[in-house]
């Protein structure tokens, strides 16, 4: 396994370009590629590539602030001991990045956007503690996390399917080609004892493969202790009257006392203010209010406001890669989408089309995983994905008679496997690491293959069983 595991990374190491140019290489990949599937001239996929660019304008914004906002809360002095704390509990490589990969498992499986700054904080912890670990290995054990969170409780799919706004009486439940015409429950999705059994398998497994595949010592990376050390800044005393009000733990208590309210309201407190529902619980935990949490206890953790102003600066340098690299990603989505063209469909749907062609009743829910596994590759978005597959997958299952239930779930399980080596979610990992692709997809094509025995296997025994039968 070592030398498997050293093979998959020397390959990516050689081969693996920047992640900006693996975007690049994307796109021109995708330009050819849809034209003769889309039925589109080059001058229609420019236009399409060129009005897209900018579709995840506001998310790349929630992204980058998902680096700042969880990088400058880790810097907060009690945030590292609680993380040095867990840290503790490893006390060799194997159980270091065993450890990295459960904790990240969990944290991804609450929220996404939490889990993939914890698992990069957690891999840096434990390189401070341990120093003959492998860091590559850990911060992809803390990506690798994320291989589970579409089936998890921010997973965009099975949430959509519980949501009340979605549904329209005529024409049933948006995306879903009007196969759904009621909500679908969590408990069918999210908490199915069949969902969580095969994630708990993907995840023990993965943190096995990876403590059994830690480098030799000769082949271990081991990181530069400036790479782990925060920027550690002196503060005079404050004497003007300016440089009072910087340093006034007041101000930063203020704002900090009327951030948590919003929280424990939005949360706990089931109420209406301003015409808006709290009080939802864990469903209330989506991106804003992952950056929001994040936002309010950094500034409470750093104790004063130019302090907290300095360790966002400093984690500002984190978010380059996501600026630079979300417009390109959100170009290719446009042209795997676009249907404009003389054959009235798109890239992404001729290649959802062509497993509905092949399946059956029990295969149709592995055909589902395998093809959302190729459209992810392209269409980054989990919500652009269930746009673009939602349509043709939803109804196709029901008139084989699949549960709609199964059939989202396997293309959420699609989405969330091959972002193992797609370089575009690993980006806000990578900019709190201070990390490159290259340094960790090789270790990720370890659960890439975890997933894709589990997820096959397990769709497999769900149609083979009944379980995905309405």
């Amino acid at each position: 396994m070592k030398r498997f595991t050293n093979a998959c990374v020397n390959f990516m190491n050689k081969f693996l370009p920047d992640a900006f140019i693996f975007a690049v290489i994307l796109t021109i990949i995708v330009f050819i590629a849809a034209m003769p599937a889309a039925g589109a001239s080059p001058l229609q996929l420019v236009m399409a590539w060129g009005n897209g660019v900018w579709g995840l304008l506001a998310f790349s914004m929630q992204m980058a602030l998902v680096v700042v906002t969880g990088t400058a809360f880790a810097t907060a002095p009690i945030v590292k001991k609680v993380l040095e704390a867990i840290a503790k509990l490893a006390k060799t490589p194997a159980q270091g990045v065993a450890l990295v990969v459960l904790v990240s498992g969990i944290a991804n499986f609450l929220n996404w956007g939490f889990g993939l700054i914890v698992g990069a904080l957690l891999g840096r912890a434990v390189a401070r503690q341990l120093k003959t670990v492998d860091y590559r290995m850990l911060i992809a054990a803390g990506y690798s996390g994320f291989v589970i969170w579409h089936a998890g409780m921010s997973g965009s799919i099975p949430l959509a399917l519980n949501t009340a706004a979605n549904l329209n009486p005529e024409t049933g439940m948006a995306n879903t080609g009007g196969a759904v015409t009621d909500l679908i429950s969590t408990g069918e999705t999210i908490f199915s004892v069949w969902n969580l059994i095969m994630i708990a398998v993907v995840v023990l497994l993965t943190a096995f493969i990876f403590a059994i595949s830690h480098p030799r010592p000769e082949d271990t990376f081991i990181a530069d202790p400036k790479l782990l050390q925060d920027e550690e800044r002196t503060y005079p005393k404050p004497v003007t009257p300016a440089e009072k009000i910087e340093n006034s733990r007041a101000l930063a208590l203020i704002i900090g006392i009327a951030g948590l309210v919003w929280i424990i309201v939005n949360f706990f407190i089931k109420t209406e203010v301003n015409g808006i529902m709290f009080g939802k619980g864990l469903k209330g935990l989506d991106l804003n209010a992952v950056n929001f949490i994040f936002l309010i206890l950094g500034l409470l953790g750093h104790g004063t406001p130019i302090r907290y102003v300095h360790a966002v600066i400093d984690a500002a340098k984190g978010a380059a890669g996501v600026i630079l690299q979300f417009p390109f990603y959100a170009g290719i989505q446009a042209m795997m989408v676009f249907a404009a063209g003389s054959t009235g469909t798109s890239l992404a749907a001729v290649i959802s089309n062509f497993f509905v062609s092949i399946s059956n009743n029990i295969t149709f829910p592995v055909f589902t995983f395998l093809a959302a596994g190729i459209v992810n590759f392209f269409v980054s978005s989990g919500g652009g994905q269930w746009a673009v597959q939602g349509p043709i997958m939803m109804p196709a299952g029901l008139a084989l008679g699949v549960k709609p239930a199964v059939t989202g779930m396997a293309i959420a399980w699609g989405d969330q496997w091959t972002n193992m080596i797609q370089p575009f979610w690993a980006l806000p990992a990578l900019g709190a690491a201070g990390l490159g692709a290259k340094d960790i997809m090789g270790y990720c094509v370890l659960t890439l293959l975890v997933m894709g025995v589990v997820g096959i296997a397990g769709f497999l025994l769900v149609g083979a069983l009944g379980l995905s039968a309405i």
